[in-house]
């Protein structure tokens, strides 16, 4: 019953999905930005789909049940910190720019080589993301479906790609609006079976209001920071978040669906955290026999439930798996290849590239998430980068002129390397073992963790600061600026490229 209800909703979702995509109509403004024309629900619906994911669920419950309340929950806290934060600050100047990608806002405002170096960055984190997603499928089909895990993370992102490829961001909202409700009626009714059949169990000092978990060194205090800061502050330059505020039809749509966002967002991971303090405090389970969510469902919780509350984080994964590929794949076509919107009769090249862009990938996502079979982590990790190399100077950027290329690229380097290398030297990543990168040696224990990611942003953005200061932006910079503005404003039009710089057709 669990396997055949939750596939019902995933062909639900596939259907959905590719008979939208008819919307696209050859064109990629459609395909990346569903032609600017989202309106509050559907905006607010699909950053909610994009927040309350597999991380921010299964990845939530495993952290919390292990290390307590502020551990798990920081996931979903701190993505409701970034929506309120774009809300208040970006969502309005960011949609009137008219962007494409996020990586076009680095060439706007700090240049080409900023523009391929901020892609690259992007790349890597979001490959990591869509990783972290697909982890959580493969471990549900591992233990519902009894597919093994490998071929489980396979047959997801197969599912994902089929109506991501076809109809882009039309097809990512409008199968949000789906997943958006499959999660939020999850949770409540998670959360009264969970209250009615065992209480709300708080085990002693891992509660929500056990605030020495956020003071306490002992009780992981960095590392929660380090959860809070990374994706409070680090998801703000999150490319799939971005993309859904660029398709809202205004700057207004934008920002009042950033607010709504952030409140379902806060509430389904408070939800499912103290869902994950029962399951530890009343019924003894532990991530030691797989993840702490599943345990649940499949050996406590009504069938009928349990097909609820999957089908949720199934599509929950779904969604934000598909955003981590539309925008990874038109940074790689648009933003490092350089190819560019054309509308003509013989077809838009951008389009066409982008939808191949896709199988590459998708196909690294899957190796890292078959090697690295983890869910909050990668979700921090893959914020952790950007908060590390980009995310001072995209929201400084926004506001202050004086900043050019360099002090970008040289922030970005010094952030990123101090990152890698606290990466390789720290054991432990968010109190779990590090299987990505460990280096083993001497210098580094255990209680570094968490105050790598906050020494390494800190590093990279006094950098940025202090090269802003002393090699202001040229005039020259300025001027580019202009001309990269009139292009997209050409591009924005469906015109032939103007000579603002080469472009490649790849046609």
């Amino acid at each position: 019953m669990i396997v055949l209800g939750v596939g019902l909703t995933v062909l639900v979702v596939l259907v959905v999905g590719i008979v939208v995509a008819r919307r696209v109509d050859g064109d990629s403004a459609n395909f990346l930005v569903a032609g600017r024309r989202l309106g509050v629900p559907l905006v607010s619906v699909s950053l909610t789909a994009a927040a309350v994911d597999a991380n921010a669920t299964v990845g939530n419950t495993d952290l919390t049940a292990s290390f307590g309340f502020w551990s798990g929950a920081s996931l979903a806290i701190g993505l409701s910190i970034c929506l309120v934060l774009t809300g208040l600050f970006l969502a309005k100047p960011l949609n009137s720019m008219k962007l494409f990608t996020l990586a076009d806002f680095f060439r706007l405002r700090y240049g080409r080589a900023s523009e391929a170096v901020a892609g690259v960055i992007m790349i890597v984190a979001f490959t990591i993301l869509l990783a972290g997603n697909l982890v959580a499928c493969g471990f549900l089909l591992e233990r519902f479906a009894r597919i093994p895990y490998a071929w489980g993370v396979i047959l997801a992102v197969v599912l994902v790609l089929a109506y991501t490829v076809a109809g882009g961001l039309f097809s990512d909202a409008y199968t949000a609006v789906i997943q958006t409700v499959i999660t939020v009626v999850a949770a409540i009714a998670l959360l009264v079976w969970t209250a009615l059949s065992f209480g709300i169990v708080v085990p002693e000092g891992m509660g929500p209001f056990d605030f020495e978990q956020l003071t306490d060194p002992a009780l992981g205090a960095p590392i929660n920071w380090a959860t809070l800061v990374s994706l409070g502050i680090g998801d703000i330059v999150a490319i799939d978040f971005m993309q859904r505020v660029f398709g809202a039809r205004s700057p207004e749509v934008a920002r009042r669906s950033c607010f709504t966002a952030a409140g379902i967002t806060a509430i389904v991971g408070t939800i499912f955290a103290l869902v994950a303090l029962t399951a530890g405090g009343a019924l003894g389970l532990t991530t030691a026999d797989g993840p702490v969510l599943y345990q649940l469902l499949d050996g406590w919780a009504p069938p009928l439930l349990s097909v609820i509350v999957l089908s949720g984080i199934v599509a929950a994964s779904f969604s934000t798996a598909s955003g981590a590929i539309l925008a990874t794949s038109a940074i790689a076509v648009r933003n490092l290849l350089r190819v560019r919107r054309v509308v003509t009769s013989k077809g838009d090249p951008l389009l066409r590239w982008t939808r191949l862009a896709m199988i590459p990938i998708v196909v690294a996502g899957a190796l890292l998430a078959v090697q690295v079979s983890q869910t909050g982590v990668l979700l921090t990790l893959a914020f952790d980068i950007m908060l590390a190399c980009l995310a001072g100077p995209f929201i400084t950027g926004v506001f202050w002129k004086r900043p050019g290329a360099t002090a970008l690229l040289v922030s970005a380097t010094v952030g990123g390397v101090v990152r890698i290398v606290f990466l390789a030297l720290t054991p432990t990543l968010y109190g779990v073992p590090n299987d990505i990168l460990y280096i083993p040696n001497d210098l580094v224990t255990s209680a570094f963790d968490g105050w790598s990611t906050l020494i390494a942003f800190a590093i990279g953005y006094a950098t940025y600061l202090l090269v802003a200061w002393m090699r202001p932006r040229t005039d020259a910079e300025r001027l580019d600026e202009t001309r990269i503005r009139a292009h997209l404003d050409r591009e924005q039009q469906g015109l032939l490229p103007a000579e603002e710089e080469p472009v490649r057709a790849l046609a």
